[in-house]
């Protein structure tokens, strides 16, 4: 599946990468969706930089201990053969993200995913942030279920009131 001749049906947000590699309530059914874009079931792009990302969100938000956090992620970066991982941050794609960031009033991490949505021609995001919903031309997809997705959010507060 190369990204230039394959319809993408999405870009996968650095959250569903943090609740596929760290105990939380979301854990099963994060790991579930990225099993379907890693068979392909689901055809969508998951940029190496979120990974980088992830360990920056796991280890000083949520107190995931440093070694076990770079090992989830890195045992999955090793599967690197793997098409559906995007490795490449353009000085093109950082200007724009950049410039979405400021037009839509969102995080820069979150203006480069709509870049990338931009560039692979899908208007949709794979995430747990529907702040995104705020950007013009972009649909956002929860792929956990409202459910969990509450149990997840009372799982957070109470591990951050814990800091």
């Amino acid at each position: 599946m190369g990204f230039s001749k394959t319809r993408i049906d999405g870009i996968v947000d650095v959250g569903l990468i943090v609740l596929s590699h760290c105990e939380n309530p979301a854990k099963l059914e994060a790991i579930d969706f990225i099993e379907k874009v890693f068979t392909g079931e689901i055809r969508a792009v998951i940029p190496v930089s979120s990974f980088i990302g992830a360990y920056h969100i796991m280890v000083h938000y949520l107190k995931i201990n440093p070694d076990e956090a770079a090992k989830e992620l890195v045992d999955t970066l090793s599967l690197g053969t793997m098409d559906v991982f995007y490795e490449e941050i353009s000085i093109e794609s950082a200007v724009e993200a950049l410039l979405f960031a400021r037009e839509f009033k969102v995080e820069s991490w979150d203006g480069y995913i709509v870049s990338l949505a931009r560039k692979f021609e899908t208007d949709t995001i794979f995430t747990i942030d529907k702040r995104l919903t705020k950007v013009k031309g972009i649909k956002v997809i929860v792929p956990i279920s409202e459910e969990t997705l509450s149990e997840y959010h009372r799982w957070l507060r109470n591990r951050l009131k814990r800091r």
